[in-house]
Formats: structure tokens, sequence, C-alpha cells
């Protein structure tokens, strides 16, 4: 299902967005490249302090290349679905109502169903679908009121299965992130 969906949905007029978080990492200063003024050694602190962790939350158009990205200190549901929904709402308002999704309605939804063992409840008449998002089969990202957002909003959401991770793009977005030259790159601003 998850396949189709990036073969076949920017086809349709559906865009395919991928979230995932990622972390936590370290908090801490990472060797790399850095300013200072010239003729002065490079001074590092010579005490370690312990800044605790973050995460990365990361919404990511693997046809566009676009990617919205931010961090938190935690990622509990209110604080993931709170991000989700504002980001899910700027990409919405950019789109236009695919009129695929207007003349086919019901049909739309269930198309991306029909080989789930449990579908999802539609309503009686859904809204247009709009687009299709690829999520990690957490247990968070099933709540009623997170998916009843979606549902209202034309969101499509596709679960991986589990082990399944590497179908959501977005973990390409968060491999490159952490790769060493990555971090050094970024400790010195």
């Amino acid at each position: 299902m998850i396949e189709d969906a990036y073969r076949l949905g920017e086809s349709m007029a559906l865009p395919v967005w991928c979230c995932d978080e990622a972390g936590p990492f370290q908090t801490v200063p990472h060797p790399g490249q850095s300013w200072r003024p010239e003729g002065e050694p490079d001074r590092l602190p010579h005490e370690y302090v312990r800044n605790g962790t973050a995460k990365v939350l990361t919404l990511f158009h693997p046809a566009t290349g676009a990617v919205r990205v931010e961090g938190a200190t935690s990622c509990t549901n209110p604080v993931l679905h709170g991000w989700l929904k504002r980001e899910l709402s700027e990409v919405l308002v950019g789109l236009p109502v695919p009129l695929a999704a207007v003349v086919t309605g019901r049909a739309a939804w269930e198309r991306w169903q029909a080989d789930l063992i449990w579908p999802i409840t539609l309503p009686a008449e859904p809204p247009p679908l709009r687009m299709l998002l690829v999520l990690d089969n957490l247990a968070g990202h099933k709540t009623p009121d997170f998916v009843l957002w979606l549902f209202a909003h034309g969101v499509m959401p596709l679960y991986t299965p589990l082990g399944g991770s590497w179908l959501n793009m977005a973990e390409i977005v968060h491999s490159q992130m952490t790769k060493p030259d990555v971090l050094a790159l970024g400790a010195g601003r």
C-alpha cells in the first residue's frame, strides 16, 4: 500500500508526505568547524555539561525533497500532534482540492484502505481526499482525536507495518542528519 502511494500518489494528484521522530540526541557540543578571530587559538570548555536530550520532528515530501523540521525536548502525543497539525494545515492551504477526489468521494478513501486488516471507519460523507501521510505504526499515531482530525482535513494516514520503518522515507532525512560530518558542520554555529 505504501509503495503504491509513493509510486501512484503524486500521479493521482495526491501528495505523499512522511512523518517521523528521531532521537533522543545528546545536546552537547560536537567538535567541528568553528569561527574564531584570526591568530586566536580554538578554545573549548573544560567542563562537561549535561544539557539533556532533544528529539527531531520531521515532515518530508519525497517528490520535491521539501522538509519541515522542528526540535523538541520531548515528543509526547500533544507535542507531536500539535506540531503536525500546524504543519499539515500550512501544507494543505497551498494544495488545490483535486477534482478526482470530489468526483469519486468515498471510493478515493476506500482505495487506500483496500489491503488493511482493520480499515478505518469512514464518515458517511468523507471530505475530499487531499493527501496521503506515511506514519510509523505507533499507538500514539492512532488516537481517535488525531485520526479524526486527519480525516476531517482530507488526510489519509498510511501506517508502516511492524518492522517496516524503512518504508517511511522520513527515515532517510534522519539518517542524513545523524552522520558525523553533518553534525560537525552544525556544531560551530
